[in-house]
């Protein structure tokens, strides 16, 4: 087991009634070490200032199960029974407004949190919120930091969004909120520190108890980070961990433990029904909202997504240490709830700034792209290979393919200077990816689809990745491609096999006529995988670094950082060489759609 250098028992204050307790704040050390202890007005502190906890990799083999667990409680003696309100909130990405009820956006939101002030809530959020927007593609997730300062949170576990645009770039972030961030399973193979320098656990006052929280996260989604690769990290299986940091939390002397999760929800009730020792279990990752209560009367609550939902509980501690929630209310942000002045204002800034920012230079290509409809709708052009090879080496796939319609310009870009300006004309929409695991069956009627309208200049034209092939303008339709023409890789298509396909989630679900593809098994599902803007952002980053005179800090190993130096043009600096200097493209075609001849 973990232990403790100092018996915390020992070492924390009497409990108080007060309305605002003296808080004292823990951060869970697994080595034998003195423990940092934080005393002082709020339970909340910034994360910009002040001395990290030291937070380190346990001297035990992950995975190893605890065989003789107790789920014990502080054997401390204990105060009267307390009645405390927790707010949470997950998953949130676009801080303007949506048009539909509930409308969201992050200054009604602010508002709405506000509006429970004087309860003097216990406000948690469960990751994903630096990614993915539009906005987040210019800004790598800053135009979030002020947003999320203003709420008051008091504590916060990583999302897998939250790592879209690299562990430096979280790292930065993170360390400008006001708020600490969990992770409570997963380390960094080298350092053997949390992810991201995040904390393992927390133990502090609140109202008169002691309540101690833990960050857990899922393997699943940790497979699908384009930015890490999954050999640099050692993932703990999230009950094992949550057991037992629940468990030593009690030892400490919390009397309510809570577990932030950012995962799918089977996996969530798999901890509400393996894991005793935790009382409340509050998610993210889905989107939807949902609770759920034990038998035991144990809770798990996911609180919808983007601003619009806000779960309020109010959480009864009894003087024996039994917790209960004894009501939840699911609350919307509707056109109703008024708007913020302080974070309307901020989210205004931003949204200018935006605009602003657009003429930044991501890359110099040496080629003119071709994204004008009559090429992209018809035919393989050089932009079509481009956005698919990145996709298909950032989500670990052999064969992408995208269709058309996706690629919004309708124009030349280059030879010359890349803007912001032309991503986003090229890609407006955050769209949605996805892995589907299709047999070679599939993928071919996926192509047939594909070419089925050709020459009308049709959005489901595809753009590929991986695959090559010839198909006859002539054939009818469904029958198009030439028998025997297609490869993967280099090898001929086998129709019985699974391939390992990324593509748009669109057309994932059968639109534009591709019925096949609902039938294929999702091996990555769109919540887990980066948006597209997201991939092709961090592809220009990572030529930015590849071509900086001292390279900037990276995983080598990481999809996109392969992606970029598969694309490189490393004949010397671009234009402008220096701090700001960017990264050369030359992507060109290569004979992946072929058309007979008559």
């Amino acid at each position: 087991m973990w232990s403790l250098a100092a018996d915390m028992r020992g070492s924390l204050p009497p409990a108080q009634n007060s309305a605002r307790d003296q808080a004292v704040v823990a951060t869970y050390s697994p080595r034998v070490q003195p423990v940092h202890i934080v005393v002082g007005p709020s339970p909340r502190r910034n994360r910009a200032g002040g001395q990290k906890s030291p937070t380190r990799l346990p001297e035990l083999a992950l995975g190893q199960s605890p065989l003789t667990m107790k789920v014990g409680r502080s054997l401390q003696a204990r105060g009267p029974a307390i009645t405390f309100v927790i707010l949470h909130f997950n998953d949130v990405y676009e801080i303007e407004p949506r048009a539909r009820e509930p409308v969201g956006g992050a200054a009604r939101f602010a508002s709405l949190v506000k509006q429970h002030a004087a309860e003097e809530p216990l406000l948690l959020f469960s990751g994903d919120c630096f990614n993915p927007s539009m906005m987040s593609t210019v800004t790598k997730g800053a135009h979030m930091v002020p947003v999320l300062n203003a709420l008051n949170i008091h504590t916060a576990v990583y999302g897998n969004h939250d790592f879209d645009f690299g562990l430096p770039q979280l790292d930065k972030l993170a360390r400008e909120t006001n708020f600490p961030w969990l992770i409570s399973n997963v380390f960094d193979k080298i350092t053997k520190e949390p992810l991201a320098s995040g904390e393992v656990s927390r133990l502090f006052h609140w109202k008169g108890k002691r309540i101690g929280l833990v960050g857990l996260v899922e393997r699943e989604w940790l497979c699908t980070l384009a930015t890490i690769n999954i050999e640099d990290v050692i993932y703990e299986d999230f009950v094992t961990a949550g057991r037992r940091l629940a468990t030593d939390l009690r030892k400490q002397g919390a009397e309510c433990i809570i577990a932030l999760t950012h995962m799918r929800e089977p996996n969530d009730l798999r901890l509400l029904d393996e894991a005793p020792e935790i009382d409340l279990i509050l998610g993210g990752h889905d989107h939807h909202y949902a609770t759920k209560e034990h038998p035991s009367g144990r809770m798990y609550v996911k609180s919808g997504t983007d601003f619009r939902d806000l779960s309020r509980m109010s959480v009864r501690v009894s003087s024996k240490g039994k917790v209960k929630v004894d009501t939840i209310d699911h609350l919307e942000c509707t056109s109703k709830v008024p708007e913020d002045p302080e974070v309307a204002a901020i989210v205004s800034k931003h949204a200018s700034s935006f605009s602003d920012s657009l003429t930044e230079v991501v890359a110099e290509t040496l080629t003119e792209l071709d994204g004008r409809f009559a090429s992209i709708r018809t035919s393989e052009t050089n932009l079509g290979n481009l956005i698919t090879d990145v996709m298909r080496s950032a989500m670990d796939a052999e064969v992408a393919v995208l269709n058309s319609g996706t690629l919004r310009s309708d124009d030349r870009h280059g030879p010359g200077a890349l803007t912001l300006r032309d991503m986003i004309s090229i890609l407006p929409m955050a769209d949605e990816m996805l892995v589907l695991g299709l047999t070679g069956e599939d993928l071919l009627a996926t192509l047939e689809n594909s070419v089925s309208m050709y020459p009308r200049l049709e959005g489901r034209f595809l753009q590929v990745s991986g695959i090559s092939f010839e198909f006859d303008p002539n054939g009818p339709p469904m029958g198009r491609i030439t028998p025997g023409s297609m490869l993967v890789g280099t090898e001929p298509l086998d129709l019985q096999r699974e391939y390992r396909v990324v593509t748009k989630a669109y057309i994932a679900k059968g639109k534009d006529g591709f019925d096949v593809l609902p039938r294929g098994k999702v091996l990555v599902d769109e919540e887990a995988a980066p948006v597209l803007p997201t991939i092709i952002r961090n592809f220009f980053l990572e030529l930015q670094a590849l071509n900086a005179p001292t390279p900037t800090p990276s995983r080598p190993g990481s999809a996109i950082r392969r992606a970029a130096e598969k694309a490189a043009v490393l004949d010397g600096p671009s234009a402008g060489a220096g701090a700001g200097a960017v990264g050369k493209i030359a992507p060109r075609v290569e004979g992946r759609i072929r058309m007979k001849e008559a």
